[in-house]
């Protein structure tokens, strides 16, 4: 069986990567969304397994120590975490993952899955990147401007990833982002591999 590939979708705060994750689910339902692990409590409706694994702060801290997640992070305290369990057994069944995440979370990724599609969902400038989050309603001009001087500085990391997609239209970035994922899968050397292993 062809093994799945782990998409990491990875940009600037802002570039609308929850949008085109989202509207990427909805053209391709077989893609799977990787679900994090965290130590808050579940919020009305949220399944356990389905929108996160629900984790005590002890459970969280064993799985680092077990090295059992690609990344983690622990934000407004709370930890939050990507299983690397649940991404390998995806992979492993033939199934696509994808993982929507920030930038510095993707370079720890990196570190530890290097063989994953790294894309970089980038905004079609800085001036459309500020309108977006000033269209949100939610920031102060401080937290604009900190933001956007964050956004200039992960955009130089783009180097550290495999693809640049820029999000000018959702439907053209999702077009793209497919047409990746298929030629991922064309790649020689995952051809070969699974010729080798089918004894061919």
């Amino acid at each position: 069986m062809e093994k799945g590939l782990l998409i990491v979708l990875s940009g600037p705060s802002g570039v609308g990567k929850g949008t085109v994750c989202a509207a990427l689910r909805k053209r391709k339902p077989e893609l799977i969304y990787s679900i994090s692990a965290t130590t808050r409590k579940p919020r009305q409706g949220e399944a356990d397994g389905v929108n996160y694994f629900f984790k005590t702060k002890e459970e969280f801290q064993k799985m680092i120590q077990n090295n059992e997640l690609l990344e983690w992070a622990e934000y407004v305290g709370n930890y939050y975490g990507t299983p690397i369990e649940f991404v390998k057994k995806t992979i492993d069944s033939g199934e696509d993952i994808i993982l929507e995440i920030d930038v510095q979370g993707a370079l720890k990724v990196k570190e530890k899955f290097p063989e994953a599609v790294y894309v970089f969902l980038v905004p079609p400038s800085i001036d459309e990147l500020k309108n977006r989050i000033e269209g949100r309603g939610t920031e102060t001009a401080d937290n604009i401007k900190h933001r956007l001087s964050m956004a200039q500085e992960e955009i130089e990391l783009l180097k550290h990833y495999d693809y640049a997609v820029v999000n000018d239209k959702i439907d053209n970035a999702c077009s793209k982002i497919e047409c990746i994922i298929v030629a991922e899968h064309c790649k020689r050397f995952r051809f070969i591999e699974n010729k080798t292993k089918e004894g061919v």
